[in-house]
């Protein structure tokens, strides 16, 4: 069932429909830093719509997004909207050679431009352990563990599985040399959107991906991901990305397949 925004799971642990943020009272029609509560958390846009890099790739983890909301007195023209109005791009599901379903994109995307979401079913833990258990090997395996590491210490995990609802991100293919990253945009609430932004320029019938570590973009530490035992490895995928620093496996997180 196709989906362009993430839905509550079966389990209904989590909504990420609603609205928990206050709304900034800027009355100007497009908010502007300092000044606008929203903008001063985190990264935001360019005039153009593009994502901020620069100060990025100074720091060695990526800095939050918060876009404004429905409580917000600004206009819906605020630039500090633009992951919430959704896909604006045109991009083809096509066929690869040997990575199945793929997303490329039919016109060129700036580097720093918004391209989709991940989105699908909000999980909590329990439910994401249970149905990443059941999988068979054989089975992809759409399901996304975000996790979120606080300045205090604390680690804020997001499960999404949009393996019956979803959008066109669950198509998207894993990269070791990716030219998409990932960002936890949040718009109403402390849910996440997934958004999936351009590292670099992109050309037309380019296909699209990014790396489901989450290294990318963060320092080489910032994964969970942990070497795999010899066991493990007959549960890992082989990545067929082509790039010149191919781990030859798809990224490995054990942690929803441990027992407690």
């Amino acid at each position: 069932q196709y989906s362009p925004d993430s839905v509550a799971g079966a389990d209904g642990e989590l909504d990420p429909t609603a609205v928990t943020f206050p709304g900034c009272s800027c009355r100007r029609s497009s908010c502007q830093a300092p000044e606008c509560p929203c903008l001063s958390r985190g990264h935001n846009y360019s005039s153009q719509g593009l994502l901020r890099l620069a100060e990025q790739q100074e720091q060695p983890f990526s800095r939050p997004v918060f876009e404004c909301n429905s409580l917000c007195c600004c206009g819906e023209g605020c630039q500090n909207r633009l992951v919430q109005r959704g896909l604006r791009l045109r991009l083809q599901v096509f066929r690869t050679q040997r990575k199945g379903w793929g997303v490329r994109a039919l016109e060129p995307v700036p580097r720093g431009s918004f391209v989709c979401e991940y989105a699908g079913e909000v999980l909590g833990f329990a439910e994401a352990q249970r149905r990443i258990q059941a999988q068979t090997p054989q089975e992809p395996n759409y399901i996304i563990a975000v996790r979120e590491h606080l300045h205090d210490g604390r680690v804020m995990e997001t499960f999404v599985d949009p393996t019956r609802i979803g959008n066109v991100g669950r198509f998207l293919n894993h990269s070791c040399e990716p030219n998409l990253f990932m960002v936890p945009v949040r718009v109403d609430s402390m849910v996440p959107k997934l958004a999936l932004f351009a590292a670099a320029d992109i050309s037309a019938g380019e296909e699209l991906s990014y790396d489901y570590s989450g290294r990318f973009h963060n320092s080489p530490g910032a994964g969970r991901e942990h070497k795999p035992l010899e066991e493990e490895n007959s549960l890992r995928k082989p990545c067929y990305c082509g790039s010149r620093t191919c781990a030859s496996f798809l990224p490995w997180d054990g942690s929803l397949f441990s027992t407690p």
